[in-house]
Order: structure tokens, then sequence, then C-alpha cells
């Protein structure tokens, strides 16, 4: 019998909390067995969590920060961020992604991190506190529904977490809401290859360990391009399973949707943050 999508959110939910209770305790693996939630197995932990950000950006993080890390690549390491800007951290998880992005964007920018877990929000307030960043906002919510006004954001970042929805189109359309136009994403997620079909996919891994639920790359173009989304691409970077792939998804909200033929998104008022 399939899981329906509430099961699998709560799968996913129940996943990362045991992990932040880990961190939380002392366990150095996380609470995942292997240094990451999305690990396939001990062999393949270091294609997944902290060993992917390098000992500079380490020196930048509190231990359980860096412990906490359960993604599949280093976002702030391709989303060109810069000084001022508003970014928005989706699945932000213990805060690795939000502590360095609130350094990068210094003192005048905004830095949000989204999660659906309180035990992992818990986590990344201490971490932020810990961090002595004062630019960061920690929102619980799922990301698709975002809550966040319409056309608020510069940069959208996430990592290893687009591939764990339950509702893909939906948070793709939610990125494009929350953005400004001309507004980017800097993503790392897992991403199959297109001559994958979806049972394919599942018999390399589970939908919590990051493999059964993700899109293919001509999917993921597809569906960024349906969102009003310009200047697509998809790059592999390493493999962590046959035919899937750690991967940079880049893309640019279209300046303009209505040249797109795409409704143009009236912004919202303005939601509780803080």
């Amino acid at each position: 019998m399939s899981s329906t999508a509430d099961e699998l959110r709560e799968e996913v939910r129940q996943r990362y909390a045991e992990s932040a209770r880990a961190v939380t305790a002392g366990s150095a693996d996380g609470g995942c067995g292997s240094g990451s939630c999305c690990a396939i197995d001990e062999g393949e932990a270091r294609l997944f969590g902290g060993a992917l950000y390098d000992a500079g950006q380490h020196e930048q993080l509190p231990e359980a920060a860096a412990l906490a890390s359960l993604g599949c690549g280093n976002p702030t390491a391709v989303a060109d961020l810069r000084e001022d800007e508003t970014v928005l951290d989706l699945g932000s998880g213990g805060g690795i992604d939000v502590i360095l992005s609130a350094r990068r964007v210094g003192s005048a920018g905004t830095v949000y991190g989204l999660d659906m877990t309180d035990e992992m929000l818990a986590l990344a307030q201490r971490n932020v506190a810990e961090a002595g960043v004062t630019n960061v906002h920690l929102l619980k919510g799922v990301i698709e529904q975002i809550p966040l006004p319409a056309s608020s954001v510069d940069v959208v970042i996430s990592n290893c977490v687009i591939n764990l929805s339950v509702d893909k189109p939906a948070v793709l359309a939610e990125i494009g809401r929350v953005l400004k136009p001309g507004g980017r994403i800097g993503i790392s997620d897992v991403v199959a290859e297109d001559r994958l079909s979806p049972e394919e996919r599942a018999e390399r891994g589970s939908f919590v360990g990051c493999i059964a639920g993700a899109l293919s790359r001509n999917e993921y173009e597809a569906g960024l391009e349906a969102a009003g989304f310009e200047q697509i691409s998809v790059e592999f970077t390493h493999q962590v399973a046959d035919g899937m792939h750690g991967a940079i998804v880049k893309a640019v909200k279209a300046s303009d949707p209505e040249t797109k033929g795409l409704p143009v998104v009236q912004p919202a008022a303005k939601a509780g943050c803080c």
C-alpha cells in the first residue's frame, strides 16, 4: 500500500526531529546512523552533510550546526549572496545555511529560515544565538505554503529538501511567488537522470532517504519553467546512487511574468514572522 502525502510528511518530520534530538543530546552521528538522514549507508555519508562545507565555513559555525547538516550540497557557495539582500532558506534545519547566509548579506540584510520541525527550529535558534548573528528570523511552516508575502525575497536557497516535498509543483510555485521579479534560486538537491522512472528511483532508496522522491532533471527544468523561471540550469555534482546525483539548481524569476504568459502575482499583506 502506498503512503499518503500526510504519512510521508510525518515520516520526514519524525526522522528530522530524531536527528535534532540526537545533536542536542551530543550524538556525533546526528541521529541518522551515518552523519545524515539522507546518507544511504556509512560509506556514502561523505556525499551528504557537513563534509560538503569547506574548513573556512566550519570555522564560522557552532559545532552543533555542522553536526545537524543533512544536505547534499552547499547552496551558499552557489547562490552568489550579496550585501543587504533578503534570503529565504527552505528546510533550514539546524541553521548551518542561515548562519552562513547571514554573514554574507551583512547586518543590513535579512535571512529567513523555514522549517516544519519544532526540534530543528529549537536547535537552529540555539545555533543562531551562539553564532551571534542578529539578522535571522526562523519561521515554522511547510515549504508548500511559505509564510511570507509575495515578492519579498531576493534569493531562495535550499539544501536537499525539495526532494522530500509531497507536492513539488506547489513548492516551485511558492518559490516563484515570494521571489521579487529578477530574484534567483541557488538550490542543492538530489536529482535523477532522465532515464530513471519513478519506480526505478524508489528501488534505489527511500523517500525519507532523499532518493525515491527526487525529480528528474527534465522534471525539475519543466517545473521551474511552469513556475515562471528562466535561465534554468540543473548541474550534477556527484553521484549518490546509480543514476541519482547531488545537483546544483539555479534559475531566475522572470522580470515581467506577463511576457511569459503567466499571471502576475499581487503582493499579499505582510505575514508575522518573528
